[in-house]
């Protein structure tokens, strides 16, 4: 058995001068770059460090009663939702409205009103009991540096969390398709003709950003969690404590521009590549070992890529054309990036008994001549 591991040719890509670029300088108090189908982080700071959050709460808030409520539920708005300041919908004690409509309200305008009624409803009047169904799914996503004191964000002693479980509660929010299809709206209409508006400004501006949550209080500062799909990879970029709202925006958008462009696709088997010549005897020349087929991966150009080689150094006779004879895998890292079946590239026959018997008998008077020369 024949095993070969050698760099990728794709790999002379983390080479070039744009793959050592740092990372853009960014004023937020904490900040990560995630890429979430790997689990790779590009870049960081403070990520772990614990800070008030704001409005990105409401990320909890509706994934909790998402699990505890239906779309169509109609909702019995009490006092203190409708007592609730700042950024709201103007709900009104007595009023009845969907859950969907008041998800719309909390995650596209931010509303707190709309989220402390979600609160109220899934608790059964009882906030307190819903903020600890909050934590508990926090608990339950491994979020370990978040404590929830609010649902709707607002500071309070007690309540924060970290650039990387705000990234990670991002992600889980992400997997429920009502969320997704919500974070993506920058407007939308919801029951007394209350026209919402989003407070995500790169919504329609960054290309390929499609949500989720931004958040801003006095404790806070400017705050958002976005995800992009471009070019064949989703990024997760999180800032925590921006000076401004622009400011915000002009970190978030460097730090998404900056994690793209550390991503390529290129095709890391390539089609007709021969990796080995693999011997079949009989004075016949070697068969070439190939790829089944070409594949394409969008891969770090920063990280060079690994290809292993597992294929017999000889075959029997006869061999078909296709036939399977070992597998090649294309490394990142220790992450597998694509396997493909490597096969024989063109077919080798079984000599007849007539062409064995001369095989041999040329090998022999040959090695006669070597005795006496």
């Amino acid at each position: 058995m024949f095993l070969r591991i050698s760099a990728v040719a794709v790999a002379a890509l983390a080479f070039t001068a744009a793959a050592h670029a740092a990372a853009p300088t960014v004023s937020a108090r904490a900040f990560i770059v995630e890429n979430p189908a790997t689990g790779e982080i590009l870049a960081q700071h403070g990520a772990w460090s614990r800070v008030p959050i704001a409005s990105i709460t409401k990320l909890m808030t509706v994934l909790v009663t998402l699990e505890h409520a239906k779309w169509n539920d109609v909702v019995l708005v009490r006092s203190d939702a409708a007592a609730v300041g700042e950024s709201t919908v103007h709900l009104r004690e007595g009023e009845r409205i969907t859950v969907g409509d008041l998800v719309r309200a909390a995650l596209i305008q931010s509303a707190n009103d709309a989220a402390v009624a979600l609160a109220d409803h899934v608790g059964r009047g009882n906030r307190a009991a819903f903020v600890a169904m909050m934590n508990a799914k926090a608990q339950e996503l491994g979020l370990e540096r978040t404590h929830f004191v609010r649902p709707d964000g607002l500071d309070v002693r007690g309540h924060y969390s970290t650039a990387w479980d705000v990234t990670k509660l991002a992600e889980a929010a992400m997997r429920v398709r009502a969320i997704r299809s919500v974070v993506r709206l920058r407007t939308d209409t919801i029951a007394g003709r209350r026209r919402l508006h989003t407070w995500n400004d790169l919504l329609g501006v960054f290309k390929g950003l499609y949500g989720v949550k931004t958040g801003h209080t006095g404790a806070a500062g400017w705050c958002e969690v976005a995800a992009v799909r471009r070019n064949g990879v989703t990024l997760y970029a999180t800032v925590l404590g921006s000076p401004t709202r622009s400011q915000r925006n002009a970190d978030l958008a460097s730090l998404l521009r900056w994690g793209i462009s550390r991503y390529r696709p290129v095709w890391v088997v390539p089609r007709g590549r021969v990796y080995l010549q693999a011997g079949v005897g009989y004075g016949k020349d070697a068969v070439p070992i190939v790829a089944a087929r070409q594949v394409a991966r969008t891969v770090r150009i920063d990280k060079p890529l690994v290809e292993r080689v597992i294929a017999p150094n000889a075959l029997a006779l006869p061999v078909a054309r296709g036939q399977r004879v070992g597998e090649l895998r294309i490394y990142s890292g220790r992450r597998l990036v694509a396997r493909q079946p490597l096969v024989a590239q063109r077919a080798a026959a079984k000599p007849s008994f007539g062409g064995r018997l001369g095989f041999y008998a040329g090998r022999t008077f040959s090695h006669l001549g070597d005795w006496f020369s």
